[in-house]
């Protein structure tokens, strides 16, 4: 078998070699396993957030600079992304707070106005749609009700919605499917709430679990039929995953069991990657997501680029190996301070511009996500692997032309020895200290 390695250090970026299997000769130490025919998860694809934030960075670069970030991530022969999230009404990452409807007294919706949307987040929509050559799969998410919808009477610092307007909040919620639709965009699912957990001094809403249960059973789900919108996916949670698996029990029963798609999850409070495998096991029909992924420059050093992508890849590679189906990284674009941000809230994106310089800039946490995207495919399934030591992090995918991938990560400062073997043959190779490699076996197993 032929093995091309692609491999990523703090020096060197996507370094390409080739190696060449040989029989398997009985080795005990330093092995890693995969097993082709033991087959899990099919996954449905990468993508990223289009905020208004990112759209606004957007119309600021150059024609060349637009066109290298999109061919960067929506073609085909590169990340091939197939899927966006989007917000519905303001977000932190928004140049400025906004409401699609702000008033209390037009209780049918009649002043309901697009324009914030169609500013900044449509016009890199459309380019990124063009660059992938197909129509994007869009999830759509809100941070906030309006103000007068919530208890405390603001979009920022938590509130919960009233429960006198959760029947006009759900018809607000299909509306923004309408105008997606109505524009020839694509919505294949959305997310009750993002963060419903969360008080945050940005856009945010907190609901309990069985706030959201009655809001899903009772309100959305029977206003998104009467607009016939029930192919729309819908997801629960959207947040942490240490209580993923605590919102899955409360909501999920046999009355709400047909309205849930899934559970879409964020990584900010740590692995727990067991809780995806709790309740896969007790959910198995359920799909889960990871909907938002990235690095506040408020917890994570700015500068420690190497570092923290390898945090987002040993992320990436424990969601893989637990039943995640889809991943949305955040912001796909941003400025050079990690904004703009309305609460300051600045965060890292792939790429990063530098405004006062007009300088387009390529962040490491990109090159670790290329070694994801370019080579798991959508429709790729997940194949049994084990490994040697936890020192390391590792992944494996059989896409549909057969060809196998493996994903392997080296977070520790020295090199590790590894025999990689597969259907009776082995490869020998060397993962350098602090660095990902992506390997793609290209003979038939």
């Amino acid at each position: 078998m032929k093995a091309v390695l692609y491999t990523t250090t703090e020096k060197e970026h996507f370094q390409k070699s080739v190696i060449l299997s040989v029989k398997d000769d009985g080795m005990e130490n330093h092995v890693l396993n995969l097993y082709p025919n033991v087959k899990y998860q099919t996954f449905e694809g990468f993508g990223g957030a289009i905020t208004d934030a990112a759209g606004y960075v957007f119309s600021h670069l150059s024609r060349e600079q637009q066109d290298k970030m999109l061919s960067t991530y929506f073609a085909p022969e590169y990340m091939g992304y197939n899927q966006v999230r989007i917000h519905m009404d303001s977000c932190d990452f928004s140049t400025h707070m906004y409401e699609a409807d702000p008033y209390k007294d037009d209780t049918e919706l009649e002043k309901f106005s697009f324009a914030d949307t169609e500013k900044y987040i449509i016009p890199l929509l459309e380019a990124a749609e063009k660059k992938a050559e197909k129509k994007l799969k869009i999830m759509l998410s809100a941070w906030s009700p309006p103000a007068y919808m919530k208890t405390n009477h603001g979009r920022k610092e938590g509130g919960s919605l009233k429960y006198e307007y959760r029947a006009r909040w759900a018809e607000y919620l299909c509306r923004y499917i309408i105008e997606f639709k109505d524009r020839g965009f694509e919505v294949v699912r959305m997310s009750v709430q993002n963060e419903p957990k969360a008080v945050q001094d940005w856009d945010s809403c907190v609901y309990t679990a069985e706030e959201e249960k009655v809001f899903l059973r009772d309100y959305l789900v029977p206003a998104m039929k009467k607009h016939d919108l029930d192919d729309i996916e819908i997801f629960i949670w959207d947040h942490n995953k240490e209580r993923i698996f605590d919102r899955a029990e409360a909501i999920i029963d046999e009355t709400t069991d047909s309205m849930v798609d899934g559970l879409a999850f964020h990584w900010y409070s740590g692995d727990h990657f067991e809780a995806l495998d709790l309740v896969h096991q007790i959910h198995p029909d359920k799909k889960l997501i990871l909907s938002e992924s990235c690095l506040e420059f408020g917890k994570y050093d700015k500068d420690a680029e190497a570092e923290n992508a390898a945090r987002l890849a040993h992320d990436m590679i424990g969601n893989l190996n637990h039943w995640m189906v889809g991943f949305y990284d955040w912001n796909i674009l941003l400025d050079g301070e990690g904004g703009p941000n309305h609460t300051q809230n600045y965060c890292e994106a792939p790429y990063m511009f530098d405004m006062e310089n007009n300088r387009l800039m390529e962040r490491i946490c990109l090159e670790y996500y290329r070694h994801f995207a370019n080579f798991i495919k959508p429709g790729a399934i997940r194949i049994a692997s084990t490994k040697y030591t936890d020192q390391l992090d590792l992944t494996a995918w059989k896409n549909r032309n057969d060809s196998i991938v493996f994903v392997l990560l080296n977070r520790q400062s020295e090199s590790k020895t590894c025999y990689l073997r597969i259907a009776g043959q082995q490869f020998e190779f060397v993962i350098p200290p602090n660095s990902i490699i992506t390997g793609q076996i290209e003979e038939n197993c």
